[in-house]
């Protein structure tokens, strides 16, 4: 019988430690560049940005590839968190399509509110 080692949790929280540390820090590095680089206004709604609201607006990969970060800014384009989320969301709907029905949903055949209307009715 093959024996299992038990991982070390310390090592491994070391180790997600550090490649979040590295996230972060090349996530820094490329964000600087970018607001060096761009105006500060979201690419798809125009929505400008002051250094109140900056948290705000994000750096996004067009080639959604994070690794991808040439100085020249060419993968780069800053975009509100709002149109961030929407152009990853549509990524992701985009990718399922491609999948064909694999990776459709079933449809939801729960109600949740069937009962609401006997939950509701006042006392006689």
């Amino acid at each position: 019988m093959p024996s299992h080692k038990t991982p070390d949790a310390a090592k491994l929280d070391r180790l997600v430690a550090d490649a979040r540390r590295s996230a972060d820090e090349r996530e820094q590095g490329y964000r600087e560049q970018a607001l060096k680089i761009y105006p500060w206004v979201c690419g798809r709604c125009t929505r400008e940005f002051t250094r109140a609201n900056l948290r705000e607006l994000t750096v996004h990969h067009r080639d959604h590839n994070h690794h991808n970060n040439p100085s020249n800014g060419s993968n780069w384009e800053l975009l509100c968190v709002y149109c961030h989320d929407n152009e990853h969301q549509r990524q992701t709907e985009a990718a399922a399509k491609l999948g064909g029905p694999a990776n459709t949903l079933a449809p939801a055949t729960h109600n949740p509110f069937a009962a609401l209307a006997g939950l509701i009715r006042k006392p006689d």
